[in-house]
């Protein structure tokens, strides 16, 4: 039992790990950028499950609202989980573990992965964006035009990949926790 709980440590500070690196591959197109930290929330729910997948997010947050510079462009601190982002960052440890609890119940087929990954995203958008209203004072309609509308093509294709490299990946951390060659 040991080894397991080792490993699941180990694949908590390997997602973790993962989302601070695609967080950096960002596009600053206003203020909240475009980056590929959201494949990682989807990954680490779809692989490690709930409880694992969030604990994984919520490592991540911990490290950055420490000071490590994990968020995009290498920043960190609590003043980034305090600014106009920091809901959509706190939004990543309900994303990942949405996403782990609905295909642990549901399974891990293609629509179940889709349903998973946009609930799990929706939440994050919603907590990110009631965040960003409340830091900037902006209503509703140009919190979406800022921060979801601009979002919503490049996350279905976030989704898309995601859902591509979950089986092969949730095999490997199956041998992985089994003890199996990989």
């Amino acid at each position: 039992m040991k080894k397991v709980n080792t490993l699941n440590l180990v694949f908590c500070a390997l997602f973790a790990a993962l989302t601070a690196v695609l967080s950096q591959f960002a596009i600053p197109i206003g203020p909240v950028p475009i980056n590929l930290a959201t494949m990682s929330l989807f990954i680490a729910g779809a692989v490690l499950g709930s409880k694992l997948g969030g604990l994984s997010q919520l490592v991540y947050v911990l490290l950055g609202a420490a000071g490590l510079p994990v968020f995009s462009e290498f920043s960190g601190g609590l003043q980034i989980i305090a600014g106009p982002t920091g809901g959509y960052i706190i939004g990543y440890i309900a994303t990942a573990w949405i996403v782990g609890f609905i295909t642990e119940h549901y399974g891990r087929n293609v629509l179940q992965l889709i349903i998973a990954m946009v609930m799990g995203l929706s939440v994050c958008l919603f907590m990110g964006t009631i965040w960003f209203m409340g830091v900037t004072k902006m209503g509703l309609w140009q919190s979406l035009s800022l921060c979801v509308f601009p979002f919503l093509i490049g996350d279905a294709l976030k989704i898309a990949a995601s859902i591509a490299v979950v089986p092969q990946l949730s095999k490997i951390f199956g041998r992985i926790k089994t003890g199996q060659n990989v």
